[in-house]
């Protein structure tokens, strides 16, 4: 009788790369990415050491075998999800870096994985959004036939008394059955994913060295422009798909969608609401509503109903949030609310002072809506670059507050006490403040009068706790954070600009309003009780097209131009706003550089099938000089170094025959 066999499990110096079936669950697939990672990712490592170091040949053997074996359509989705979920346990985690480490790992093995891809299939993983799960009542159905089922007797996995003791375990860790409890940990990832892309779950987790990649922004880029649409005809049955655009076959109005178009669109849509925010502002009228407040009231609504309706796009609440310019939307439709329903009950009651105060909280407006206007700045590269670092150090310094505002209740505390004759607390708050944005001669001044012999020696220390001590320590701070966005400032330019593309590409809806012409829908939204969806839809398309013509001649009249423009400079296709134009002229190489100098055909004698190979003509589409000439010289050099190895073997025979 023979002994069980001892199960084997991977070694850690090389762990074995995971089995994925195309049609296993999401949760399955990323707890094997997940282990994969965990068992080959032990050292803290930057995202360059995967690209140019011997830590990114570990990572060669998944990658292979995703390119060549796999298919499942959620891979890249599962991989960036999965960098979200190594930098959420990077906070928590007591090995620095190592985690941080493994995320940098998923980025690398996807943009390596796309890099094997055509245009189209990179466009069906980076936009194709994942499916929702299942309802809790269609799971305990099926939990319920697998019971029946298993009571009927017909369950393969029966035990008997022939069946052994432990399952036969293989040689690799992910052949064991874990599909439930990989669903159980990867439950809340799941369903922060769901309904989402690749792209956007990019954004949510963070992924910018992967967002950065030239695979991505390509698709980025092309978003960007409309070659790339989601919506290709508008009828009733039209279905969400990403494809390139072709202008033979899609509706004209679909161009809508473009978030080129949305953009530009929108920044005219904020210029006449500062128009009339100045003309309600400067004509303040206390008996009546003017026309010019008339139309502020249609613009504030057709706004917040804008942006709640971005918001059940989003899918997510996080990306909705991944967006820089949330926060200032929010803002501008709950000021916007709150003049609004002070205006209609100071004119209902007469209150002349609840009308001042609504003008009041209308001035607040312009804090948000005037930066708002300029977003389209972002696209440029030296702004893209300054609103990541305005984050960092946002975020930077509210942190740091929370330690001046303990140190500024203790001295408050302290000076009131001292000073309970002579100020009153308020009085004395403020000149705490003053005194620690800079005024501190008036704090010496008060200090004798606050108290004769504390006043003087707790002022001083205050001075020098705030003007001193926590002031340098906050520009230092700042600085460090300045310093480490600009280190970064590529990526963080493409990631600013990715979610700015995404946020305007991401609708599920087939018939998009500009605002205020969005209010227009609204008012068929309560036919919806009586009339069936498809009727409610093909109404939607004609007011679409009603009232949105000018709009969409607009859009041809501008592509028209383009297209003559392209023909003349001969501009690539998915260029976005951060590509430059390539130049016409090739740019000239020096005397001593190796490219030159290896262009020369007598340098070094090469055989003959690599010289046939390196003066075949190049066939694909859009490949410029500069990309023929890296080719030529990587040919060159691998002859170079093959020849290096024939020489080395043969003196190494010779050394063997002399030694013999």
């Amino acid at each position: 009788m023979s002994l069980p066999s001892t199960p084997r499990w991977p070694s850690d110096d090389n762990p074995s790369v995971p089995e994925i079936d195309d049609k296993e669950s999401f949760g399955n697939l990323v707890d094997k990415l997940s282990q994969y990672f965990d068992h080959t990712v032990r050292l803290p490592h930057t995202f360059e050491d995967f690209r140019r170091s011997q830590q990114g040949r570990a990572l060669h053997p998944l990658v292979v075998y995703l390119s060549d074996r796999c298919h499942h359509p959620a891979l890249v989705s599962a991989l960036l999800a999965l960098k979200g979920h190594f930098s959420a346990l990077e906070e928590a985690s007591d090995e620095p870096g190592v985690n941080e480490a493994r995320g940098f790992a998923c980025e690398h093995v996807a943009w390596q994985f796309l890099s094997t891809l055509s245009d189209r299939d990179i466009i069906d993983f980076l936009l194709v959004e994942l499916p929702a799960l299942p309802s809790p009542s269609s799971a305990d159905n099926a939990e319920e036939g697998l019971q029946s089922h298993q009571q009927n007797g017909s369950n393969p996995n029966r035990a008997s008394e022939h069946t052994p003791l432990l399952a036969a375990s293989s040689s690799d860790y992910f052949d064991t059955d874990i599909q439930g409890t990989a669903n159980a940990r990867f439950n809340s990832l799941t369903s922060q994913c769901e309904n989402l892309s690749a792209l956007e779950i990019a954004a949510v987790s963070g992924a910018k060295k992967f967002l950065s990649q030239r695979p991505v922004q390509k698709i980025i880029n092309g978003l960007w422009r409309g070659d790339i649409v989601f919506w290709e005809t508008l009828s009733v049955n039209s279905v969400k798909k990403p494809r390139k655009y072709n202008r033979r076959n899609a509706d004209l109005f679909c161009r809508l969608r473009v978030p080129l178009y949305l953009k530009v669109f929108e920044t005219l849509f904020f210029a006449v609401f500062l128009a009339l925010y100045y003309a309600v502002l400067v004509h303040r009228n206390s008996e009546r509503v003017t026309v010019a407040e008339i139309f502020l009231y249609l613009w504030i609504a057709s706004f917040a109903y804008d942006e709640f309706a971005d918001f059940s796009d989003a899918g997510q609440t996080s990306f909705y949030a991944s967006d820089f310019w949330w926060t200032w939307d929010i803002s501008i439709v709950v000021v916007g609310m709150v003049f609004c329903i002070l205006r209609m009950v100071g004119l209902s009651s007469a209150n002349k002072d609840l009308i001042e105060l609504s003008y009041d909280v209308l001035g607040l407006e312009a804090l948000f809506l005037v930066p708002r206007i300029f977003a389209l700045l972002s696209l440029n590269r030296y702004f893209g670059t300054l609103i990541p670092c305005l984050k960092e150090m946002t975020k930077d310094f509210i942190k740091f507050l929370s330690l001046v505002v303990i140190l500024y209740l203790g001295f408050l505390t302290t000076f009131v006490l001292l000073a309970r004759d002579q100020f009153k607390p308020t009085e004395m708050s403020w000149i705490l403040i003053k005194v620690f944005f800079g005024s501190s001669y008036l704090g010496f001044d008060v200090a004798k009068e606050i108290s004769p012999y504390f006043g003087p020696p707790v002022m001083l220390i205050f001075v020098s706790l705030t003007n001193i001590l926590l002031i340098t320590s906050l520009i230092s701070l700042l600085s460090n954070s300045l310093s480490k966005v600009l280190d970064h400032a590529r990526d963080e330019y493409l990631f600013i600009y990715s979610v700015y593309v995404l946020e305007a590409s991401s609708s599920n809806r087939l018939t998009y309003f500009l605002p205020p012409l969005n209010l227009i829908p609204l008012c068929i939204r309560p036919f919806r009780l009586v009339l069936p969806s498809e009727r409610l839809r093909s109404a939607r398309i004609v007011l679409l097209k009603a009232t949105h013509l000018p709009f969409v001649a607009a859009i041809w009249a501008y592509e028209q131009i383009a297209d003559v423009r392209s023909r003349d400079s001969n501009m690539m296709s998915f260029s976005g706003p951060q590509t430059p134009l390539p130049s016409r002229k090739p740019p000239r190489l020096a005397v001593n550089t190796p490219r030159l100098l290896l262009a020369d055909s007598h340098v070094a004698p090469t055989s003959p099938g690599r010289m046939q190979q390196g003066s075949r003509p190049h066939t694909r589409v859009g490949q410029t000089e500069p990309e023929a000439q890296l080719r030529t010289l990587v040919l060159k050099l691998t002859s170079q170094v093959e020849q290096l190895t024939e020489m080395v073997s043969q003196l190494q025979e010779r050394e063997a025959t002399t030694a013999a």
